[in-house]
């Protein structure tokens, strides 16, 4: 039993340690990032409504997308003393974007501020494409 339990553990973590695939110069490829406190995660769901095998990124055709990730924050509620009290929100997120590039890399990042969460696309410029159009928080 306990063999069984390593191996299946040591599979889940190869899986996540997998090398990214090599950029395909036809295709435009989306990062995610998490920079404000209390990002957990970031993960690609879907892209075009087609549920993804590998939420590290997005590799999409040029040309308009609709992106859905999954986003994981901490929300800090205060509390007494020395301890800060938080909880965790699980939401999802849609953005579209209609002027995919080939050869060119993204990056969408997941942010909160309290409760509320939001991403946003930005080119190679740091400029913003685009921004959520849709949230749907479980948590």
């Amino acid at each position: 039993m306990r063999r069984l339990l390593l191996l299946l553990g040591a599979s889940a973590l190869s899986g996540c340690l997998s090398p990214l695939p090599a950029v395909d110069p036809q295709m435009a490829w989306v990062d995610m990032s998490t920079p404000t406190p209390g990002g957990k995660l970031m993960m690609a769901e879907r892209l075009d409504n087609q549920r993804l095998t590998d939420g590290r990124y997005f590799q999409v055709t040029p040309g308009s997308h609709e992106l859905k990730v999954r986003f994981d924050f901490e929300v800090f509620t205060g509390g007494s003393g020395f301890l800060n009290d938080s909880s965790e929100r699980l939401c999802y997120l849609t953005i579209r974007y209609d002027k995919f590039e080939a050869g060119q890399r993204y990056t969408l990042e997941g942010r909160s501020l309290a409760f509320t969460p939001s991403a946003r696309l930005y080119n190679a410029k740091r400029e913003i494409v685009a921004e959520d159009r849709e949230v749907l928080c479980i948590i």
